[in-house]
């Protein structure tokens, strides 16, 4: 049994006659003809009755007209569905962030260019977001930082500067920016190994031959803030990722450049997906109206 034979079998039961069903379809009779035939001689039975003009259903063939109605009706429902999904206007994402901040503007700018997209996002530090990607789990990623791998393409997005945040009562707090000498023997915070902006400050804190004092070590931007609200110590964060609190506040370096970036990151061989494609448009349309 072959599709042609089913789709010209319901084409003939629907019309009522082979010239009618040919027209239909845009096939000669003769070809029609052959179709339903060559149905009912594999399977030893007859679907048709002829009554006049018209063709009459016999019971084999009104309940295989029952299936292949439910079964075009599905090939519509899916020919629409790529078609939606062809257009955009449905879908899934897979977003995998080191953060929510700089995913949250993108994102924002996606769902406004295509609603009907539904998108998860799965936070994680730069090494599962990136095995994320490797693994198919997620299609797009926004990292701060990425190592340079054949797989990926990285296409950079932003960059924001390191600032030093001071708790209420510090000889610090209420500065606009100081030199980074000045951290040399406080007392500070520091994210986890493999933080990005850890990386950035503790390679100018090299440069520089300044030496704070490292009292804790905290893998959570926000729990280093209230950290530094308690007045623990110093800490460090992307200005992009300060939140503004009453409690503390941001400094910035005068005499260091210390960064942390944004890149969007997709696998090489899916580059031309038209998903990730979309995003990446939003995104590079975002970065440019800033």
């Amino acid at each position: 049994m072959r599709y042609t034979q089913l789709r010209s079998f319901h084409a003939v039961a629907r019309a009522g006659s082979m010239t009618a069903a040919s027209r239909d379809l845009r096939l000669s009779q003769p070809t029609l003809t052959a179709q339903v035939r060559a149905l009912e001689r594999d399977f030893d039975i007859e679907l048709f009755v002829r009554a006049g003009r018209r063709l009459r259903l016999t019971d084999a063939g009104r309940g295989l007209y029952a299936i292949t109605q439910r079964f075009l009706d599905q090939e519509k429902e899916a020919v629409e569905f790529l078609n939606q999904t062809r257009e955009l206007t449905t879908g899934h994402l897979r977003l995998g962030a080191v953060g929510p901040y700089h995913a949250t503007d993108m994102l924002v700018a996606f769902n406004a260019r295509h609603p009907g997209i539904y998108v998860s996002v799965k936070i994680g530090n730069s090494r599962e977001v990136v095995t994320g990607l490797m693994e198919y789990e997620t299609d797009v990623a926004v990292l701060a930082h990425i190592d340079p791998n054949p797989r990926l393409v990285a296409i950079p997005y932003s960059r924001h500067p390191v600032v030093v945040m001071a708790y209420r009562g510090h000889r610090l707090f209420g500065r606009r920016a100081i030199r980074l000498e000045l951290i040399e023997g406080e007392r500070l915070i520091h994210r986890e190994q493999g933080s990005t902006t850890r990386r950035a400050f503790e390679a100018a804190l090299v440069e520089r031959g300044v030496k704070p004092r490292v009292v804790m070590e905290i893998g959570s931007r926000e729990a280093i803030r209230e950290a530094v609200a308690g007045g623990i110590g110093l800490g460090v964060v992307s200005e992009a990722e300060f939140i503004p609190d009453p409690r503390i506040c941001a400094i910035r370096v005068s005499n260091a450049d210390i960064f942390t970036y944004a890149h969007i990151a997709y696998l090489s061989e899916r580059r031309e997906a038209r998903m990730i494609r979309a995003f990446v448009a939003s995104a590079e349309a975002l970065r440019r109206g800033r």
